[in-house]
């Protein structure tokens, strides 16, 4: 946006596709793949922990859901947790936490000491069930983000920043958007978007990466907002690893979506 306007409006009209991502701990994608096919669900792999049903089938339908060996999550988002490359032993905040696929994925992928953050007490219930089918642990906290009160003072090696946004880029899975989203809302949206980045950006240790990420189309909360971040933090060096300057656009692959990894020098 604004150039592919009406290409993003075409597939806000259009069923999402129904992307799963596998438990590295407890499984494959060969060996997820064979399972579906013994369970009669066609599907491909779409990347090293992702797999695309041909068509999308109720969560009751695959096999080993509930032993926690997959879990439903668009392929945009599975890009967040590999692009922070965690290792054994990090300390990590995934401050914009709930559902909590993202927070999953990161402690699929590495042994951290993670701190699964939100602002909804409730919400946080939905990352806690996750974790438990998934076979995996974090300290969970309700918080603002953008609050000073939360923090321990201890920096943290990786931060997960999927900011609360317009949802522009996945209309499709919340199509009331269409009719309630007002042109204000991103004026709003950008605000607090900054607040949450210059509060997570002191938390970061040197030499560490904080993710930026929205589920939006729209410059003010991407590109923009990170523009004026790097004016307002010198020792931000940004890195934009997918799309086209970090953004995704929704097509029959996966949601739109905006990621800029920043290092702190």
């Amino acid at each position: 946006y604004p150039d592919d306007w009406a290409r993003i409006l075409e597939e806000g009209n259009r069923h999402p596709p129904m992307t799963l991502r596998i438990n590295c701990r407890r499984t494959t994608v060969p060996a997820y793949l064979d399972l579906l096919q013994e369970n009669g669900i066609a599907a491909r792999a779409v990347s090293e922990f992702g797999i695309k049903l041909e068509q999308p089938v109720p969560v009751g339908r695959l096999p080993a859901f509930d032993a926690g060996r997959v879990s439903v999550q668009d392929r945009a988002a599975q890009y967040a947790a590999p692009l922070l490359d965690v290792a054994d032993g990090m300390r990590v905040l995934d401050a914009c936490s709930a559902p909590g696929g993202k927070a999953a994925h990161l402690l699929e992928l590495a042994a951290v000491d993670l701190l699964a953050l939100d602002h909804d007490a409730e919400r946080l219930d939905m990352v806690a069930r996750n974790l438990d089918r998934l076979g995996l642990k974090a300290t969970l906290r309700a918080a603002d983000a953008a609050a000073d009160t939360w923090w321990d003072g201890e920096p943290f090696d990786r931060i997960l920043a999927d900011a609360p946004c317009s949802a522009s880029g996945v209309v499709r899975r919340n199509p009331d958007i269409k009719w309630l989203r007002r042109q204000a809302d991103l004026e709003g949206f950008a605000v607090q978007q900054a607040r949450i980045l210059d509060r997570l950006w002191r938390c970061l240790a040197r030499g560490g990466k904080l993710l930026y990420g929205t589920c939006s189309v729209f410059a003010e909360e991407n590109q923009q907002q990170i523009a004026n971040f790097l004016r307002r933090h010198p020792d931000a060096k940004p890195r934009f690893p997918v799309g086209i300057d970090g953004q995704l656009l929704p097509s029959d692959q996966q949601d739109g979506f905006y990621y800029a990894l920043l290092h702190k020098s």
